[in-house]
């Protein structure tokens, strides 16, 4: 995707390549690049997941997918080689900092090199301090785009995000929503659906509507809280990523273990309520928003019912 800008000055590319949750904190620092480099035609490099989602910010004059060659690809790298000495960068944002993006970095000649902003040994504005990994992500974007003179970087409240959700018939502030599941790969970061649901059951005496949220992934998950929940709004694999956004500005609040999705309703300043284990760490990890309560335990099937009722009771 490409609009013209003939004006442009100078081009910049921000470089930002996964994961749901990650692209999600860095659109804060997206943002401030955009007001930074307000006259600029400013290109994305990320992956075909995230390519509708950066058109819609409006941050973007381009956006280019990353093929991400394996390491005994040649042509893809010297394709990747071409189009990055092609592009006529005048700066590049690294906000992926990975050994990946660092090996971009050392794909272009010395004398060519354009002005980066990253964790790379070498960037003209690098940031190579121990802290900028010893906190949250977000954390670390705010301390290597000030190497590069840009302040007042802020979480993205998503705004500019609103879709028609008229469909489901929910009334604003009428409802809750519950994000169950979690990556299939990761079971000890899931709370049981039996204790899901016997909160989803309480919600609604307090005549709150509950409404359950998944991808195809969490069918297992979400149909047997649905089981349990009988009058649960099931709306697993049935709402798109800016949907969610949407119901999340209309929600009560929100309660899901730590998972993409709660990384997309919490910067909304929907009241979330985010359950974690041992297995991932909150102060790195965190879903970012005004309104994020974390409860942690090492094993989440020591979280007991009574446990989450205390802490929604503070949402209803």
């Amino acid at each position: 995707m490409q609009r013209p800008d003939k004006q442009a000055k100078e081009k910049i590319l921000v470089i930002k390549l996964s994961a749901l949750g990650d692209f999600m904190q860095a659109l804060g620092a997206m943002k401030a690049i955009r007001q930074h480099h307000e006259h600029a035609h400013i290109t994305l490099m990320t992956t075909k997941a995230f390519e509708s989602l950066a058109e819609k910010s409006g941050y973007f004059d381009e956006i280019i997918l990353d093929q991400r060659p394996g390491l005994l690809n040649l042509k893809g790298w010297l394709d990747l080689r071409k189009r990055l000495m092609g592009g006529g960068f005048a700066r590049v944002y690294d906000l992926q900092n990975s050994d990946r993006t660092a090996l971009y970095f050392k794909l272009l000649p010395q004398k060519k090199k354009p002005e980066w902003v990253g964790a790379v040994r070498g960037a003209s504005h690098a940031n190579l301090l121990p802290e900028r990994t010893k906190g949250h992500a977000f954390d670390g974007h705010v301390m290597t785009l000030g190497k590069a003179g840009i302040e007042n970087v802020e979480v993205d409240n998503l705004r500019w995000i609103r879709e028609d959700v008229s469909r489901f018939g929910l009334k604003e502030g009428a409802y809750m929503l519950c994000v169950a599941g979690c990556s299939p790969r990761h079971p000890q970061k899931r709370w049981s659906a039996e204790n899901y649901a016997q909160v989803l059951n309480y919600l609604q005496e307090q005549g709150i509507q509950t409404v359950l949220l998944g991808t195809q992934a969490d069918r297992a998950v979400t149909s047997e809280i649905k089981k349990l929940s009988p009058d649960s709004l099931d709306l697993t694999d049935q709402t798109s990523l800016f949907q969610i956004i949407t119901l999340a500005q209309g929600a009560k609040f929100a309660l899901g273990n730590d998972t993409g999705p709660m990384h997309m309703i919490a910067p909304t300043g929907c009241p979330s309520l985010v359950l974690f284990s041992g297995y991932s760490n909150p102060v790195r990890h965190k879903p970012l928003g005004k309104a994020v309560e974390i409860l942690k335990k090492d094993n989440l099937d020591d979280l007991t019912v009574d446990d989450i009722i205390k802490k929604v009771e503070a949402f209803i």
